[in-house]
């Protein structure tokens, strides 16, 4: 069982020097030179790195908010777990080094590139991203979008920092690390991992700015759990209904969605103004069910009819279902989507050129 102290100790021994952040741009196959505790038994397992709390580092042991996040390297952290030498030979590989926060979409079109080249080579068995958790949820289900593999993408992050006397982070890339290695994993698209759960990245959402226990699938359920850090999945492996992937091998840049917010009197303009600067699609995280005001719809309608902006209605609420209005034919319903997640589709669906049957096929499907 992996000790957090030892861990502390292993990041305290080692200075907690914020590593500086590089981008890795090619990543070559796994040796031995790779990794000086190769075992030729176990799986070969490439950890990406982006940053976040998982990668904090704050002044006091006791310090679990106002910490800097995407301080310390993916060295560091694979060192603070020597135990993940004992489920599988692993690589790390820094992409970014931010608060999850800052990620772009470059970035992500770079990461989901490196981890296709990864995944397509023999001598990979599985990888795992340590993400910040306030977008890790996005990041995720835009991994499940892009990346074309039956091996397990498995992404983990921490809401405690590696200097914190109750570090969640460890333990964590421990658990993602012996997921991406387990066989039962695959064919279950992108997975989040931490507090012991394993979630789809399809619905899985951060639920509390806090709390270890922070992402949680309400409707849909969790997908496995971990025991003395071993995994245990309820059902056999199986994709979401109505999940496409996209091929973004050719993409450099994405196009501009904004997600606009519901609310009483909400400001008509809003949507203009997101327009006007470079938006090609808007989501409308809207009251209830997707409600929005009538002011609102008339500037919506007019937007999609002049300016072909590309819309689809989600909802404010932690979940629930919106669904399609046929009397509406100038903006879709997002289903089950929370709106952070219907961007990221709308922007995928967007850079595929998908028409008004794609878009529909896409987020009104029958199940």
């Amino acid at each position: 069982m992996l000790s957090l102290t030892s861990a502390l100790l292993a990041l305290q021994g080692l200075g907690l020097v914020a590593a500086a952040p590089y981008v890795h741009n090619t990543v070559p196959e796994l040796s031995t030179r790779d990794a000086p505790r190769y075992n030729a038994s176990l799986p070969n397992i490439t950890i990406f790195a982006t940053g976040g709390t998982i990668a904090g580092s704050a002044a006091d042991i006791t310090q679990t908010t106002g910490y800097q996040a995407g301080a310390l390297g993916v060295d560091i952290l694979i060192k603070a777990v020597p135990e993940l030498w004992n489920v599988s030979n692993v690589r790390g590989v820094q992409v970014a080094n931010l608060d999850s926060g800052m990620i772009t979409p470059s970035i992500l079109v770079n990461l989901s590139s490196q981890i296709q080249a990864e995944l397509d080579s023999p001598y990979c068995q599985g990888v795992v991203v340590t993400h910040g958790t306030d977008t890790l949820e996005e990041s995720a289900f835009f991994l499940d979008l892009t990346v074309r593999s039956d091996k397990p993408v498995v992404v983990t992050g921490a809401m405690r920092p590696a200097t914190a006397l109750s570090a969640d982070g460890p333990i964590n890339l421990l658990s993602a690390v012996t997921v991406a290695a387990a066989p039962a994993a695959r064919g279950r698209g992108a997975l989040v991992v931490l507090n012991d759960r394993i979630a789809s990245a399809w619905y899985v959402t951060k639920t509390n700015a806090n709390a270890p226990d922070t992402f949680k699938s309400y409707e849909m359920g969790y997908l496995g759990v971990l025991i003395d850090i071993k995994p245990i999945f309820y059902f056999p492996p199986a994709w979401p209904v109505g999940k496409r992937q996209f091929n973004i091998t050719a993409a450099t840049v994405l196009p501009q969605v904004d997600v606009l917010y519901g609310y009483q009197a909400l400001n008509p303009g809003l949507a203009s103004a997101a327009v006007a600067s470079g938006a090609k699609g808007l989501v409308m995280a809207g009251m209830g069910a997707g409600g929005w005001t009538e002011a609102g719809r008339a500037v919506l309608k007019q937007l999609a009819a002049s300016n072909g902006t590309h819309i689809v209605d989600s909802r404010r609420t932690m979940d629930g279902y919106v669904e399609p209005d046929s009397s509406n034919t100038y903006y879709y319903a997002g289903g089950f989507l929370n709106p952070q997640k219907t961007r990221i589709l709308l922007q995928l669906g967007i850079y595929a050129n998908y028409n008004a049957t794609g878009f529909k096929s896409l987020f009104e499907f029958d199940s």
